[in-house]
């Protein structure tokens, strides 16, 4: 599965969705828009990543702007993935 799926599927589970992911595409707007994405959720979606994607994530690594979209987002983890090969 590409990245962007298995994130959709990380954030529907962790943020407890119900399946409104199915509809998402690169712009669809994260951190701000989302209730569910509040700051205790944004803790436990950046140690879900870590976990899923097997790649550590630096406190300074992670901004706004990483979570501003699931675009943003994924190629975040991307860049990752690339790094720790």
């Amino acid at each position: 599965m590409a990245v962007e799926g298995q994130l959709k599927v990380l954030l529907n589970d962790v943020l407890h969705l119900g399946g409104r992911i199915t509809s998402w595409d690169q712009d669809t707007p994260l951190l701000g828009s989302l209730p569910e994405l509040d700051s205790l959720a944004v803790v436990s979606v950046i140690s879900a990543i870590e976990q899923t994607f097997r790649f550590a994530i630096e406190d300074d690594e992670i901004s706004a702007d990483t979570l501003a979209t699931l675009g943003s987002l994924t190629q975040f983890i991307e860049r990752k993935q690339a790094d720790s090969r």
